[in-house]
């Protein structure tokens, strides 16, 4: 696992989206893996950035998806499909033809995740996969003692994830839905490279047990370890935690240029 200590949130944007821009310039169908929520919005907003400038032609890459809500109706704002087309599909210029995801609002959920899970190994399988991270370790909506080994399936929220994911719905937590379907850690751990991106003091207890904690499900995000091409991207706040902290920053700074993100 690499940690990548930066300034902010704009420096950890810009480092990913250039990762991002890499591999999309050796592999122009790439298959991207996106997360939603705030944290990666700087990397969203540099890659558009990077296509508009013509740095990247992003014309044949995919966006696949990483969760979903579970009975939000079609088209609705905060679904997680409505969020991915709005942040990252049209602003890189894609049509919703190169986006894949699960279907929140099947009437089969389960037959659902496990065809999302077929699709995305007919697809050839994630090169690179976008994370965040809860403020209980949780990547995707594994929550606390998921499965290490777990598929795409269906997970109950935790009540501090909905309380933490009330201000995308006006405030109101009983518009959280309690369901989602979501990649399993197994399922995760399969894309070809891991990038996580954490911000703000309130992720650093997270990113201290995912990065130098034991490997435990009671800290879904630590299951990176166990993954040969992992990255983690912390500002400094998210990092004020990490014991090792000094050895990260050196050893980034020492890193071959020819070696990538």
């Amino acid at each position: 696992m690499e940690v990548v200590i930066v300034p902010d949130a704009k420096a950890g944007g810009e480092l990913i989206a250039e990762a991002m821009a890499a591999l999309v310039r050796r592999k122009p169908d790439a298959l991207l893996g996106v997360a939603t929520g705030s944290t990666p919005l700087p990397i969203y907003e540099a890659l558009a950035a990077k296509v508009r400038a013509g740095e990247v032609d992003a014309a044949r890459a995919r966006i696949c998806q990483l969760d979903e809500y579970v009975g939000l109706p079609a088209g609705h704002p905060e679904s997680y499909r409505s969020v991915v087309l709005r942040e990252v599909v049209e602003p890189l210029g894609l049509d919703e033809s190169a986006f894949m995801g699960p279907d929140g609002s099947a009437e089969d959920v389960q037959g659902a995740c496990e065809a999302y899970d077929r699709a995305l190994a007919e697809a050839g399988g994630v090169d690179l996969q976008l994370l965040g991270i809860g403020t209980d370790g949780h990547i995707g909506f594994n929550e606390p003692c998921s499965s290490l080994a777990s598929r795409t399936r269906i997970k109950t929220l935790t009540e501090q994830t909905r309380v933490d994911n009330a201000r995308f719905f006006e405030g109101d937590i009983d518009q959280v839905p309690h369901h989602v379907i979501t990649q399993g850690i197994g399922t995760i751990l399969e894309a070809r490279h891991l990038v996580l991106l954490a911000t703000g003091e309130g992720k650093a207890d997270a990113v201290a047990a995912t990065v130098e904690g034991p490997v435990a499900s009671v800290v879904p995000a630590s299951a990176l370890q166990l993954h040969p091409h992992a990255t983690v991207v912390v500002d400094e706040a998210a990092a004020s935690k990490l014991k090792l902290a000094d050895y990260f920053r050196h050893t980034y700074a020492n890193k071959p240029a020819w070696q990538g993100l």
